[in-house]
């Protein structure tokens, strides 16, 4: 049994075109697992540990059954062939698989003249859009018991452009009517029938607009059976197209949520360019009312200076002031408004979310808030059917009320308690989470292990210091990315970060390296001397860095963002190509600078230690002189050091497998590795080149004011400081995995903002369904939610009087000041 699961499961890796280490990556299978099933040295595989494996290998269903038919009697037995050898097959691009439902995979067109790997980047690109989009349908639960029913109806005319425009019609040509009405299965037939192919979706907040995406980019993938553009949905509410045009917007996107789409092509650019450029892409661009209000305007006009097909969506306010504004909607462009659900559907949908002690008994928790809706005439009964018109309320009534034993929606209906529309809605909101994190029995995610329980309150301020921390820039951003969680929004703040990281790095360093050494030289430490040496090293050499890191912003201000290379070792004859050779000239200069700072902030360092050591004055002539002489002789030392460290580093820099497609998790961990490689090859290299350079130049012949020359043990000595404080201090303030774990894994959980196990808790809050997963982010699975925990957060702990007193509302300003909407 075990060889037949084992051929089969190795032949369907090699048509895939993956690694076992690739397999495991995207499987969460463990590799020694896999070479088990593989070899047929695991005798009783589990059947979950089959599936997961078979959903990333995107089988189709008769090879489902035929996995599966070895471990259960009586299903399909697969017809095997000769065993393959055991040696690991080469990576290859792999051919498109057979298409199923939400899961689907874009053929290689042969008339279409972009490069073949272009086309296979584009079928694995489609592959991995359905695989995501179909785990957030189910992690949602967005089809239990059944969809939502959401319609919609066609936009008004000033909101969409000229129907000979939209039709692409010549003038001699008559326009026809459009059928721009119906609901969310026949989306892709709506979309279809539109021939510019560029349609703009309007629906006020909650009623569904971002589930008609995702239905509508599952639906077109898996109905396609000829080359088309790849579906894919953008999140543009941190687009400012004033800097960033379209174009690339989307390429950034891409290889934000795709890393290994940074690889490069024979032009020269990237396979996310190649695949924006030749129109394999079709953006989905959602929130264009989550844009500044500013940024409006200038978004409308750089999406008309382009003809590309596209699907975008809005509130409706927003989009309209924004075409009244520009006097033009979007060009070419049709439009559809969604409608509200109506009381029968509400009847038909809430109670079959009956739990299940309900269901025993025929009487539906929601019997008699049904029944008044559907007599109406009442002024509770009106105001609670235009709360429940939205998808996004009726799914936090029933999270609230069908999931939670004892709670009974008939209060919904107490005017007293809840006088406006508002009053409800803002009650449904601050009642989702307390409901997701108060279940009584743990739950089990995908692959069987019971979910962590966490305290709904410490959950809740979580939460809420999340959603602030979005609400911290110009405008409210949505994407939660870990790479970004706890940075400073000043320069100012964020170079005292560096400064102190670095400090205590080389403090660190320091004191490890002095104290090794004087025990195994002297057999004795003298503690006083070793700690001040180190903390003077640190102090200076952190204010250093924190000049370094103020330079180089000042020349190029840039982000920290995550890693897309990995590290491997260059292949015998292979030449070093122009973007590695580009990359080690850049990479060269900045790190000249830094490092000639880091010298000449060392030789103050000596100085310093020379005054308290020997009693000089900092004011001598001569100990100034010898300062001088050294900040030029350790600022050329430490900067071609770290120029020529890092320049190597650059060359031994390759992209990412494809199997580094990002979730928020794997991208942690890709660029964990990445980092940890980075530190393993910088310390030492940094180490020998401080030390084999620090030895002969200051063992020239040199005039009396020169430095003084280092014996051999003293040169490794500062080269193992300077290494390891060195390389610690660029991992843990210069990268963005390193600031991650100084401010996400150290700094908020001290400071109670987040927990300990900030992954697990981000992870935990995905499944339960207050957080969705938008490629390589996080976001707040509704805007809506979004603001109301974040104005939670800042009554309950940010605003506050100095005495520590809570403002009154009176006297609290807006949340966010004027630039929220």
């Amino acid at each position: 049994m075990t060889n037949e699961l084992g051929t089969l499961l190795r032949q369907l890796r090699t048509r895939a075109g993956l690694t076992q280490e690739q397999l495991a990556e995207l499987s969460k299978v463990s590799v020694r697992t896999i070479r088990r099933l593989e070899s047929g040295r695991l005798s009783s595989p589990q059947l979950t540990t089959v599936n997961l494996l078979a959903e990333a290998l995107g089988v189709n269903a008769e090879e489902q059954r035929q996995l599966t038919g070895i471990l259960v009697p009586g299903q399909t037995r697969p017809a095997t062939g000769a065993e393959e050898p055991a040696t690991e097959p080469p990576i290859r691009r792999p051919a498109p698989p057979t298409p199923e439902a939400d899961v689907p995979t874009v053929p290689r067109p042969p008339e279409l003249s972009s490069s073949a790997s272009t086309l296979d980047a584009a079928a694995w690109l489609a592959r991995e859009v359905g695989r995501r989009l179909q785990r957030e349908v189910e992690q949602h639960r967005l089809q239990d018991p059944y969809l939502l029913p959401v319609r919609w109806q066609p936009a008004l005319p000033e909101l969409m452009d000229l129907p000979e425009n939209i039709q692409r019609l010549q003038p001699e040509a008559t326009a026809s009517c459009l059928n721009l009405s119906g609901d969310v299965r026949n989306v892709v037939d709506t979309y279809r029938s539109i021939p510019s192919g560029r349609l703009v979706i309007l629906g006020r907040a909650g009623s569904g607009k971002t589930i008609l995406a995702i239905r509508f980019v599952l639906g077109l993938l898996s109905a396609q059976a000829s080359p088309a553009p790849v579906p894919v949905i953008f999140s543009i509410g941190s687009w400012d197209p004033t800097t960033t045009t379209l174009h690339d917007h989307l390429t950034d996107r891409l290889l934000r949520d795709h890393p290994h789409l940074a690889r490069q092509v024979s032009s020269g650019s990237t396979l996310a360019a190649e695949l924006v450029g030749d129109r394999l892409i079709l953006p989905v661009l959602d929130g264009f009312d989550e844009l500044a209000q500013g940024l409006r305007g200038p978004a409308l006009q750089e999406l008309n200076t382009t003809d590309l097909p596209l699907v975008l969506t809005s509130r409706p306010d927003e989009y309209a002031q924004t075409v009244r504004a520009a006097h033009t909607p979007l060009a070419s462009a049709a439009g559809i408004e969604l409608t509200d659900l109506t009381v029968e559907d509400l009847t038909a949908y809430l109670p079959r979310t009956d739990p299940p002690a309900a269901r025993s008994s025929d009487s539906s928790v929601w019997q008699d808030v049904l029944a008044q809706l559907d007599t109406g005439g009442t002024e509770a009964s009106t105001r609670l059917a235009q709360v429940l018109r939205t998808p996004l309320m009726i799914i936090l009534a029933r999270t609230m009320y069908s999931e939670k034993p004892g709670r009974n929606p008939a209060e919904l209906l107490d005017t007293a308690r809840f006088p406006t529309t508002n009053d409800i809605e803002e009650h449904l909101l601050a009642g989702f989470v307390p409901a997701l994190y108060r279940r009584r029995a743990p739950e089990r995610d995908s692959t069987g292990r019971t979910q962590r329980t966490w305290d709904p309150d410490r959950a809740q301020r979580w939460l809420g210091y999340l959603a602030h921390s979005l609400t911290q820039d110009a405008h409210d951003q949505q994407d939660l990315a870990w790479w970004k969680l706890g940075i400073p929004p000043r320069a100012s703040t964020r170079a005292l970060h560096v400064a102190a990281v670095s400090a205590l790095c080389m403090a660190m360093a320091t004191w490890t390296v002095e104290l090794l050494a004087l025990s195994v030289v002297l057999g004795s430490t003298a503690p006083r001397i070793v700690l001040l040496d180190g903390a003077l090293v640190g102090l200076l050499t952190g204010t250093a860095f924190g000049i370094a890191y103020c330079v180089l912003n000042m020349f190029s201000p840039t982000t920290l963002a995550p890693s897309r290379v990995r590290l491997r070792l260059p292949a015998a004859g292979r030449r070093v190509k122009g973007r590695s050779a580009r990359t080690f000239t850049a990479r060269f200069g900045a790190m000249m600078l830094g490092g000639s700072v880091l010298g000449a902030g060392h030789a103050w360092v000596i100085a310093l230690l020379r005054s308290l050591s020997y009693g000089i004055p900092l004011s001598d002539a001569e100990l100034i002189k010898d300062a001088f002489v050294n900040m030029l002789v350790f600022g050329l030392l430490f900067g071609l050091s770290s120029a020529l460290v890092f320049g190597i580093l650059a060359v031994l820099e390759a992209p990412l497998d494809i199997a580094a497609a990002a979730t928020p998790t794997r991208l942690l961990s890709v660029n964990r590795t990445t980092a940890t490689q980075q530190l393993l090859v910088l310390a030492p290299m940094i180490t020998l080149t401080i030390a084999l350079t620090g030895y002969v130049v200051t063992n020239l012949p040199q005039e009396p004011l020169g430095p003084l020359p280092w014996p051999l043990q003293s040169a490794f000595l500062i080269g193992t400081i300077g290494g390891l404080g060195g390389s610690a201090s660029y991992t843990l303030a210069f990268t963005a995995w390193g600031r991650w774990v100084s401010l996400s894994r150290v700094w908020l959980p001290l400071t109670g903002k987040l927990p300990w196990h900030t992954v697990a808790f981000l992870e935990d809050a995905h499944h339960r369904g207050v957080l969705r997963q938008a490629g390589a982010v996080y976001q707040f699975r509704h805007i809506r939610l979004q603001q109301h925990l974040a104005r939670s957060y800042h009554h309950q702990h940010v605003d506050r009087t100095p005495d520590g007193a809570r403002r009154t509302r009176e006297d609290r300003p807006a949340a966010g000041g004027p630039a929220r909407r």
